[in-house]
């Protein structure tokens, strides 16, 4: 097991398995897992603010038996107030894990190579593998397995979008991307997801009518916002860029009749997802939001719990 928890294409399928597995039996049996981390503390050093990430990281090592010290933007300043590696070095003498929430991959990469504990990656510009995790995990757990299902993202080639690709190849889901130009996901990121895939498909494409042909046959659909955190001032050129990728009854119909919907969250109502699709049966957002915290504690006690 890797030392980090930064990013899925640092895993193999096997890993990917035992996480998923190891996940099943802490939402059967939490009580077994009460002490996983009894007497030990884990750091949530945000850069951004967050909802899921915070609470599900508190709830999740409260549940574990351990202790969480959150420190905000006004807390530290990574790079800015003092040096990433002498954050790494002092919080290393205090604590035992730390989640990083990071506008740049490259102070969760810092982070982890100074830092003598674990460092979990709790979102970068880059990458958001807990999510991914989540996600991949919520498909094998909805449609009883992962293997040859295929899920559509449409919309921007983000983060998640890239931690996605890494998670659907390891563990066996087809991923079809369809993103508007200069929005689509970094092409490193896909050469090397397609590198992971043994009898499964990652591709990418960036027409708009092409959104359409992604979906088709899909068992999974999944967006999400169109601005993120930090792009504000790009808001009106983005609505434009993104128009005719609205995941709507137009767009899903091209899925399969029981297709799930997914959205990592916060969502934009009316933007990137028409409401009656974010509140239908075919929904599973929130269950997928539940399950980061799970597959989390899965991650914390890979790594902090022992044997």
């Amino acid at each position: 097991m890797e030392k980090d928890f930064i990013a899925l294409k640092d895993y193999k399928p096997r890993d990917i398995e035992k996480f998923f597995k190891l996940t099943d039996d802490i939402k059967k049996n939490s009580k077994k897992y009460s002490q996983k981390l009894k007497g030990k503390s884990i750091g949530l050093v945000f850069q951004k603010p967050s909802n899921r990430t915070r609470v599900s990281f508190e709830v999740g090592v409260w549940q574990l038996g351990g202790n969480c010290i959150y420190l905000g933007p006004d807390e530290i300043k990574l790079g800015k107030r003092e040096t990433t590696k002498d954050v790494a070095q002092t919080l290393s003498r205090y604590l035992d894990g730390i989640v990083a929430r990071t506008f740049s991959h490259k102070d969760i990469v810092d982070l982890a190579k100074n830092s003598s504990i674990p460092v979990i990656n709790g979102l970068s510009d880059l990458l958001h593998p807990c999510q991914a995790l989540a996600d991949a995990y919520t498909i094998r757990e909805k449609l009883k397995t992962c293997k040859g299902k295929t899920l559509a993202y449409v919309g921007d080639g983000n983060n998640v979008c890239h931690s996605l690709a890494y998670a659907c190849a390891l563990a066996g889901i087809n991923l079809k991307i369809a993103t508007p130009k200069e929005y689509e996901p970094i092409n490193k990121v896909i050469k090397e997801a397609q590198s992971l895939a043994k009898n499964t498909v990652v591709t990418s494409t960036t027409a708009s009518n092409w959104s359409v042909k992604t979906v088709k046959g899909a068992d999974v659909v999944y967006t999400d916002v169109w601005t993120s955190m930090g792009q504000e001032k790009e808001s009106a050129k983005r609505m434009k860029a993104f128009k005719g990728f609205q995941v709507n009854k137009n767009l899903v119909s091209n899925a399969k009749k029981n297709y799930k919907f997914m959205h990592c969250l916060p969502a934009h109502h009316g933007e990137e997802v028409a409401d009656n699709i974010m509140e239908s049966k075919h929904s599973i957002v929130f269950d997928q939001a539940e399950n980061r915290m799970h597959v989390q504690k899965a991650i914390l006690v890979s790594l902090l719990g022992g044997k």
